[in-house]
């Protein structure tokens, strides 16, 4: 059907430029033939396809005009949708539903140009999305009875409070085969780097902290579930293993999956939001969501580039929340320019269709990529 209609505008069109031609030649005005169609040609465009006039023996300068010309208007082209992404919420968006789409640069493309960009960056540069540095801290062994204990690290003994102190024991009972043992006992803790050079953090876990680290509970190491234990030693313990060799592990399966996991997000971004604005389905469709949604994630991975820079000079803490503040005030600012609904409708909107995408769809991707990253190799 839809290729019946394009043939008869087509023709239609043809026909109309046929008439025009007659016109003008009665007139007696000089009409050329489309080299490229065979129409008949009234301008420096042909009408029915689009063919230049002059596009055959030109010469070197006629050929360097048209190069600058070209690159000059890709450019203006790239420097108004940059423009509009930063500094103008939810302009893309509403530029594509009103139809003005010849300045600025279609969101698809302009998406997986920018997401292509931000993983060359973190590759060309050696920046790692998120380094895991495991530490071992060395703990007194307290003997009550006769019986082995650590201290707790989430006791606080200047707690004022009665009631957290009855839940919080100070000590945490070991065996005794893990008292006695020569290398000590430790407790341990992660840091979590973001954005920091590759080969900046290196394990500094001794053997005996290592081999440790790596034993199976007491339930799982005497063999009594065997399942249990084979599955423990193979995937979790198999990960926790090349973390704990190299806080850089995590980083390079990460960057494989998060482009995957984020595509998909995209039109769980969109249906969330025709969700929420579906009493004005008749004047926003499914397509008009998706291409706001392109633009917002747009925008993420352009703040994302910038956070890289600013976490070489800032701390991660201060970086991530940044991101996150940022973001919220663009998605609000977009939402409000796009949707055109009041202030306090739409910040009620964004603060639902925000929480929701990131509890349900967000962080559940993340932390499926953290586990395939995680196990990648076991389970290849």
């Amino acid at each position: 059907m839809t290729g019946d209609v394009e043939a008869i505008l087509e023709t239609g069109a043809a026909a109309a430029v046929e008439v025009a031609a007659s016109a003008l030649a009665e007139r007696g005005t000089a009409t050329g033939t489309c080299a490229n169609c065979r129409k008949p040609l009234l301008g420096p465009y042909c009408a029915v396809c689009g063919q230049p006039r002059q596009s055959g023996h030109r010469s070197v300068h006629d050929l360097l005009y048209a190069f600058v010309k070209d690159v000059v208007n890709f450019d203006s082209r790239i420097l108004r949708t940059a423009r509009a992404l930063l500094f103008e919420p939810g302009e893309l968006p509403k530029a594509f539903r009103e139809g003005r789409t010849q300045p600025y640069v279609p969101a698809i493309r302009l998406y997986l140009f920018v997401s292509l960009v931000f993983f060359v960056l973190l590759s060309v540069t050696k920046i790692g999305l998120l380094q895991l540095e495991v530490t071992a801290t060395p703990q007194k062994v307290v003997w009550v009875n006769g019986k082995p204990f650590v201290p707790n690290p989430a006791y606080d003994k200047d707690d004022p409070d009665p009631d957290v102190k009855a839940v919080v024991k100070p000590l945490i009972p070991i065996s005794r085969e893990r008292a006695l043992r020569p290398g000590g006992v430790f407790t341990y803790s992660t840091k979590e780097h973001f954005f920091s050079p590759l080969g900046r953090y290196h394990t500094t876990l001794t053997p005996a902290a290592r081999q440790q680290l790596l034993e199976l509970p007491q339930g799982m190491a005497d063999g009594k579930d065997k399942e249990a234990s084979s599955f423990m030693r193979k995937y979790v313990y198999g990960a926790i293993n090349r973390i704990a060799a190299d806080p850089a592990a995590l980083n390079g399966p990460m960057t494989e999956w998060i482009p995957r996991a984020l595509f998909l997000l995209l039109p769980l971004y969109a249906l969330l939001l025709a969700l929420f604005y579906i009493r004005r389905r008749k004047d926003f469709f499914l397509v008009d969501h998706l291409v706001f949604s392109f633009s917002i994630h747009t925008f993420a991975f352009v703040l994302l580039m910038i956070c890289v820079g600013l976490a070489q000079l800032i701390t991660g803490g201060m970086t991530a929340t940044l991101f996150f503040v940022v973001c919220a005030i663009y998605i609000f600012l977009a939402m409000k320019r796009f949707y055109a609904q009041g202030w306090i409708l739409t910040a009620v909107k964004f603060v639902f269709i925000s929480g929701i995408y990131f509890v349900l769809f967000l962080l559940p991707a993340l932390l499926a990529v953290l586990a395939l990253s995680a196990f990648g190799e076991s389970l290849g």
